[in-house]
């Protein structure tokens, strides 16, 4: 039986989630796959590597540096988070990533990107290093607004998130009969309609299909929060959310924030670890 991973998105939110995989490192409990959208998949990519701490470590690190992110790098590359200092600088000489152990790890570790030109879903398998795949990883945590659209092996790429923010059923569908899902938002959560809309038909008006995609996104989050709440009453998932709002924005360039917010999530793993034995029969 193959035990998923499904790591919601959420941007800095996705420290908390660092924090819950972190626990699941220490504890030696590793699914056979992981798929994550967006911050779930930049930050994931470290489970598959087997690094605890770094997603908390760099970020940390480099929070108020203007090389990494800031106003000052989205007039100066039109990329919020900067994309070469981020995915092309600090994994090969700041905190290094280990590819090594990212290649030989035989976990699958799949995400998810949006595909402008059609406003679809792209599920893309990461088992090796390069240029490229650095490329796919950062299309699927690129905003829409504050990132330029990425250009990798031929498709126009951004944020997964828009497509498919939730994917359960698709990793079903491939296979993952026992997954965990650890959402970002507590329950009871509704997304509503995006109130930047405005300015996202301008950004993107070169692109109708993405428009539409995100102008029905809280439509599509919802009915996937419906389809997880199904799974998890059906006993097909084990759901992991917050007790409530977590204390941090989509973007924070405060450490001692990304800090607290790597510590809820580590004392969530903490209060699940047993739970997550017992689902994954481990």
């Amino acid at each position: 039986m193959k035990k998923g991973l499904v790591l919601e998105g959420g941007a800095m939110r996705g420290l908390w989630t660092a924090g819950i995989i972190d626990v699941m490192m220490e504890h030696h409990i590793e699914p056979d796959g992981l798929i994550g959208v967006s911050a779930g998949a930049a930050f994931g990519c470290n489970m598959k590597s087997r690094q605890i701490g770094r997603a908390i470590r760099y970020n940390a690190r480099f929070a108020i540096d203007p090389r990494y992110s800031g106003v000052r790098s989205l007039l100066k590359t039109g990329d919020y988070f900067n994309a070469k200092f981020g995915y092309h600088v600090v994994p090969y000489e700041y905190d290094i990533f280990d590819i090594k152990t990212f290649e030989q790890n035989p976990m699958q570790f799949t995400f998810v990107c949006t595909d402008v030109e059609t406003g679809k879903a792209v599920y893309h398998d990461m088992q090796q290093v390069n240029y490229d795949e650095l490329e796919w990883l950062r299309a699927s945590a690129s905003m829409p607004v504050v990132s330029k659209i990425v250009e990798v092996q031929g498709r126009k790429l951004l944020d997964g998130g828009v497509a498919d923010s939730i994917p359960l059923e698709y990793f079903e569908k491939e296979g993952y009969e026992r997954n965990i899902v650890i959402l970002t938002q507590p329950a009871g959560f509704q997304k509503s309609p995006n109130k930047l809309m405005p300015v996202i038909r301008i950004a993107l008006r070169k692109y109708p299909l993405m428009v539409k995609a995100l102008e029905e996104r809280h439509v599509m989050y919802n009915r996937q929060l419906d389809y997880v709440a199904r799974a998890e009453a059906e006993g097909r998932c084990l759901v992991i959310r917050p007790e409530g709002k977590i204390p941090i924005g989509h973007i924070s360039h405060n450490p001692d924030k990304m800090h607290h917010v790597y510590e809820l999530g580590r004392q969530t793993g903490e209060q699940y670890i047993q739970k997550i034995k017992t689902f994954y029969e481990i």
